[in-house]
């Protein structure tokens, strides 16, 4: 009896392993998808013929129709499932993002892109729910902080692969590779992750709104709210400028250089998996302001360095900061949501793709007016009234 036990225990340790590394690896490639055309900008304003303004919409068209589709995956994955719905997003996602390689007019490229961007909303929101129905209490923690991972590294490992993949060969091999990814990561979904014995709500849209307006009455959430759009309208602001940036006076940089750079960031995001052990080391307030700080200070420094290696450290200690956000502020919405928790969530990922949105229309707008020096102070500005905000939000955590 003990070996039986004893080989059950192993079999659902590796069966959590498996379906961590697969929830890991679903947030890392559709949320990169988010980022795969902020270094190719240059490449469609020269492709199309469009200002880098228009070109910026390649990328802001996917943020603004990934934050709307929270608004209506979330409540379909509680009515029929959350593997349906991720898998239903990854099998669309198959076939719909090779078609944007396809496309031959800006127009298309853009429509396709938001087309893309409401699919891959089908996952973020069925994830976390997913991970509570079939992870043990015990390693939930540990699997929503590599879930956090996979959501904070996309924004430089979708850099990184579109850059690749357009050195190589050109931009649409980016979007021929996603969608042979998405297809595999479709199958190991369908095969490998279980299916939860758990009965669907059936609420109502009444439902939705009576919560909505408790979730939006209360101080705590509009605080942490406000602060969720300047985490990627500034990490999409400071990407989208980065390129140029290290092209021009004094560093002159050429693009595998700058894709170096890009990579480099990762390093800052290392801590995600371990931000769990943080909250509980310091709290999720101290957590989230010393993020918020650390962010700030990075952006800030990076619009004044004129050293590479300055640059690179700084750019580290800027993602590090953005790296500690996340998570802590993906504790407070579970611990202050109760029953809510999943509404206040899709209410989160919907304003912090807004933000994305925003991103690369503010950093373009906000250098056509000045240099980069006030863009990155403004930016960098952006997250100290964050930390501001952050000093109201009163809450007794258990």
């Amino acid at each position: 009896m003990a070996e039986i036990a004893s080989l059950q225990h192993a079999s659902d340790k590796n069966s959590t392993g498996i379906i961590t590394f697969i929830l890991f690896w679903c947030a890392l490639i559709v949320v990169s998808s988010a980022y795969v055309t902020t270094p190719l900008f240059s490449v469609f304003e020269n492709t199309f013929q469009v200002s880098k303004t228009m070109s910026a919409w390649t990328s802001s068209s996917f943020s603004f129709f990934y934050a709307v589709g929270f608004l209506l995956f979330g409540p379909l994955a509680d009515r029929i499932g959350r593997k349906p719905v991720i898998l239903f997003g990854l099998a669309s996602l198959a076939i719909v993002t090779p078609f944007i390689g396809l496309t031959h007019s800006f127009g298309g490229l853009v429509a396709l892109r938001g087309l893309q961007g409401f699919i891959a909303s089908t996952f973020a929101p069925s994830a976390l729910a997913y991970a509570f129905d079939v992870i043990p209490s015990k390693k939930l923690v540990t699997t929503i902080g590599f879930i956090s991972f996979g959501y904070v590294t996309s924004g430089i490992i979708g850099q990184v692969l579109a850059d690749v993949l357009y050195q190589w060969g050109s931009w649409e091999l980016v979007f021929y590779v996603f969608g042979v990814l998405y297809f595999l990561t479709f199958l190991a979904v369908l095969l490998l992750l279980p299916t939860p014995n758990k009965l669907n709500h059936k609420e109502g849209i009444k439902f939705y709104v009576y919560h909505s307006k408790l979730i939006f009455k209360q101080r705590n959430f509009l605080l942490i709210y406000a602060i969720t759009i300047m985490l990627l309208l500034t990490f999409m602001g400071m990407y989208t400028l980065l390129g140029s940036f290290l092209g021009g006076e004094p560093f002159h940089m050429n693009e595998k250089e700058i894709l170096g750079i890009r990579a480099i960031g990762i390093i800052g995001m290392l801590i995600s998996p371990f931000v769990g052990m943080v909250v509980k080391k310091i709290g999720v307030l101290t957590t989230l302001r010393t993020g918020l700080i650390l962010s700030a200070i990075g952006l800030f420094l990076i619009g004044i360095g004129d050293s590479i290696v300055f640059l690179i450290l700084m750019s580290i200690i800027f993602v590090f900061g953005i790296s500690l956000i996340f998570p802590a502020i993906m504790v407070l919405i579970g611990e202050l949501g109760g029953e809510r928790r999943a509404l206040a969530n899709a209410y989160y990922a919907f304003i912090l793709f807004l933000g994305a949105m925003l991103g690369p229309i503010v950093a373009i707008y906000l250098l056509t007016i000045g240099s980069y020096f006030t863009t990155f102070l403004i930016l960098s500005l952006m997250l100290v009234v964050g930390f501001i905000l952050s000093v109201f939000i009163k809450v007794k955590l258990s």
